[in-house]
């Protein structure tokens, strides 16, 4: 699963990219400092590895992993080819999710912080460019529909969506029933793409709490809550710098700080929630491992993610739930209880479940 990082040029996008991936991303006070998308891969922390390898004593540990990009700033005018437009709505096409960047602190030149206009600007821009493409779709379909009648019905679904989006409404405000979601589930509009929104405040905002108290907050949050959209306060300056500190270091710059976690945790949770995905787990004495699955994965399926052939013979999944196990203290305890399931190929995967795929092939 792949998250864009978008905002307009010097909100921090570089900075936050480097905190969550410790990629070493080019930083600069400058518009367009990233052409290029940067890419990285951050692991998702998990506690229940370190449990799960020290009962079978396991070589290795390997987490679940989200990849990360860092597309350059976009700028009003960007749906019709300003700055790095094209380029930029390009890569927004390439991800799953997006997560956008507002600048909550005063600049290095005085000028204060602005998050709802940022927020506009850069909905405009993906509303317009969804605008072309419906637009598009609608000349399109009525040429074809003068032969086949049929399609009618997909065009009056087209149509309405044009007359949404004009009115300044975002694919993910459509409210489509199932069968108009059906008729346009192969059009790829930007604003429909789940979102986060990170604001980046200053540090002692963050160390505060004060971010809850800025102006802009409740205009920002209810933005956010009328496309279900998580807000996660991060000081991406102060997150990158923790990035360079040992663990000992880390653990009391925190505690100096008030903090009892650092926001890029929280950030990784929320993006992997963001997305709909679980993990199940695999352990043995050559590894721990994190699997990603997205939620409501069915259990021959899950195992295609280990190795196909494991989904080609499927025969049945033999499942204990984490919180079972870890209070059982072992398989064998948890055997013992009657803690140990036998699912078959329609089983709907949970988070936590550790699990044996049984296959022959």
């Amino acid at each position: 699963m792949k998250l864009g990082i978008i905002g307009l040029p010097n909100a921090g996008k570089s900075t936050l990219f480097n905190a969550l991936t410790r990629a070493g991303a080019l930083t600069a006070n400058y518009a367009f400092s990233t052409i290029e998308p940067n890419v990285g891969m951050i692991s998702v922390p998990d506690e229940r590895l370190t449990f799960l390898s020290g009962l079978e004593n396991s070589q290795k540990i390997t987490h679940a992993t989200i990849e990360f990009v860092d597309i350059a700033g976009l700028v009003e005018g960007a749906s019709k080819g300003e700055g790095l437009g094209n380029k930029f709505l390009s890569h927004i096409r390439e991800v799953d999710a997006v997560v956008h960047v507002l600048r909550c602190f005063t600049d290095s030149d005085g000028t204060p912080p602005d998050p709802i206009s940022d927020m506009n600007i850069i909905n405009f821009e993906l509303m317009l460019s969804d605008l072309e493409i419906v637009e598009r779709r609608i000349e399109k379909t009525q040429k074809a529909a003068k032969a086949d009648r049929s399609l009618n019905e997909v065009l009056a679904v087209y149509e309405k969506m044009r007359a949404m989006l004009e009115d300044g409404v975002s694919a993910r405000e459509f409210g489509l029933d199932e069968k108009e979601q059906m008729l346009t589930a192969d059009m790829p509009l930007l604003s429909s793409k789940p979102i986060m929104y990170v604001i980046n405040v200053s540090e002692s905002d963050l160390a505060g709490d004060n971010w809850q108290n800025a102006a802009y907050f409740s205009a920002v949050s209810e933005r956010a809550d009328a496309v279900g959209a998580p807000i996660i306060p991060i000081c991406a300056s102060l997150e990158a710098e923790l990035g360079t500190l040992s663990d000992e270091e880390r653990a009391e710059f925190l505690e100096e700080l008030g903090l009892e976690e650092t926001s890029r945790d929280r950030f990784i949770f929320a993006a992997y929630t963001l997305l709909g995905l679980i993990s199940f787990f695999t352990t043995g004495p050559k590894e721990t491992r994190a699997w990603t699955i997205t939620l409501g994965t069915k259990a021959q399926r899950a195992a295609g993610k280990i190795h196909s052939d494991i989904e080609r013979g499927f025969i049945r999944a033999e499942v204990i739930g984490y919180e079972d196990l870890h209070a059982a203290g072992s398989v064998n305890g948890a055997r013992e209880r009657g803690q140990m399931r036998l699912e078959g190929k329609e089983y709907i995967m949970k988070d936590g479940d550790v699990v044996v795929f049984r296959f022959n092939v």
